[in-house]
């Protein structure tokens, strides 16, 4: 029997949905959503309404491709047939790479975040602990990281909608701040309209509004572990990409309802503002722990899709020692593969004790640029799928494929904003050269296998 008949199909619908809500709204939201605020103010909803409705695109396009052959392990496999097998080595390790990066980026977060409370501990310490109990989780079968991860998403949706409870009972009481301003929804075009910063502010926004979205394509990690694909897929897709939407522009809407836009610290988070003044006792700390849980449902989400990335992406090697690594364990988990990213991972308490968190701040930046590509890579595909195979088509993606080329516009337009800003022009281009050595690293794939 194959690998992929090997592997258990044992991922509910809720512990799909839940993974990907747990990679993607993470410590953005509940610690940098005041910086987002202050770049664009009230138009950021506006960017992330835009921004959600072109991620639904590419998640329909992702769910199509998963759907057109249940035996693929990932939407890797699918790029590999469309945009043949050289295309399919450059996205797939850098995919590998850059969930390495946010993982590293997040074991850091959780460093950083536990020493609020104990800060004597080394940074490193609470970063390694927490790799290893997730290690060890990940080891055991698929059903308990699901498990896992689907308590862990919970704690962070919770703690938005309590948010958005709050701000609407705010309203509602017309709560007046410590600095004389009444909870309203005119808040929200009171301080300078509804474009407070201009066209130049909103489209900046976009950088850090697109990044927020990343790992939402976590879901084309999961076919082969899915139960009952035909279903769960598309349902998780979609839920997935409105339920962010809902989360992102209801806890934001809400927050510049109560408080003016032009008020929020770029450097606080503005979660412990409305906690705090609606009266809950330890409301940095609540915040920290729920940002904690976060970093923690985000790392635990690495883990597993670099795990099965790595695997897949040794599966065909032609040296059976390095083809080793894609073996199933007897609990039928990529237990090679999720040692070795673990390992990797792991390298980033060593370079706290050496660097500055910058460097991590920096790399992840990379990462998160590499998506746009990966992003477009799936698009790409999706466009010769139904060119190829338009017989085959099932979950068919809406207006498809003036919506292919619409979402590849719009990423180009990413890529424009993202040479607005020095630090992401920087990230841009070392983007472009890692792409560029491993296209180099591509030319050992032959077309014809």
């Amino acid at each position: 029997m194959s690998e992929k008949q090997q592997m258990q199909r044992r991922l509910k619908s809720r512990h799909i949905e839940l993974m990907a809500l747990g990679g993607t709204i993470g410590t953005g939201l509940f610690l940098g959503a005041g910086k987002g605020i202050r770049v664009a103010g009230p138009s950021i909803l506006l960017a992330y309404l835009i921004t959600g409705i072109v991620c639904f695109g590419i998640m329909r396009a992702l769910g199509e491709l998963l759907l057109s052959d249940l035996n693929y392990r990932s939407f890797m496999e699918a790029i590999r047939d469309y945009l043949g097998p050289r295309i399919s080595f450059v996205t797939g390790w850098a995919y590998w790479v850059c969930w390495l990066a946010l993982a590293m980026a997040e074991i850091t977060a959780i460093g950083l975040y536990i020493r609020i409370w104990l800060p004597h501990l080394p940074q490193w310490i609470p970063g390694v602990i927490t790799l290893v109990i997730f290690l060890c989780l990940n080891l055991i079968t698929v059903d308990v990281f699901g498990e896992i991860n689907f308590w862990f998403a919970l704690i962070k949706i919770l703690a938005i909608i309590i948010l958005v409870a709050v701000g609407i009972f705010m309203m509602l009481i017309q709560f007046k701040s410590k600095g004389g301003y009444v909870a309203s929804p005119a808040n929200l075009i009171r301080y300078g309209g509804f474009f407070p910063t201009g066209l130049h502010g909103f489209v900046l926004s976009f950088q850090m509004v697109v990044f927020a979205f990343v790992g939402i394509e976590m879901v084309g990690v999961t076919a082969a572990e899915a139960e009952n694909p035909r279903q769960v897929i598309p349902k998780a897709i979609n839920h997935i990409a409105v339920l962010i939407l809902l989360f992102y522009l209801g806890a934001l809407a809400v927050i510049m309802c109560i408080y003016p836009w032009n008020q929020l610290s770029p450097n606080n988070s503005p979660f412990v503002l409305v906690f705090r003044d609606a009266g809950l006792r330890g409301a940095a700390s609540i915040v920290n722990f729920v940002v904690i849980t976060a970093a923690a449902s985000a790392c635990n989400s690495s883990i597993y899709t670099t795990g099965r990335m790595l695997a897949e992406l040794t599966a065909d090697a032609h040296r059976p020692a390095i083809q080793k690594i894609s073996q199933l364990s007897k609990r039928a988990v990529p237990a090679r593969a999720v040692v070795i990213s673990c390992l990797v991972i792991g390298l980033a308490a060593i370079l706290n004790m050496v660097m500055p968190s910058g460097v991590f701040t920096f790399v992840s930046s990379i990462a998160t640029t590499s998506f746009l590509f990966i992003w477009a890579a799936i698009i790409a595909a999706h466009l010769r799928y139904i060119k190829q195979c338009p017989e085959k088509r099932q979950f068919k993606m809406p207006g498809a494929p003036l919506t292919d080329y619409l979402v590849l516009a719009f990423l180009a337009f990413v890529l424009v904003v993202l040479c607005m800003e020095r630090q992401t022009l920087e990230a841009l281009i070392l983007t472009l050269v890692w792409f560029a050595i491993l296209g180099v690293a591509s030319l050992s794939q032959r077309e014809t296998e």
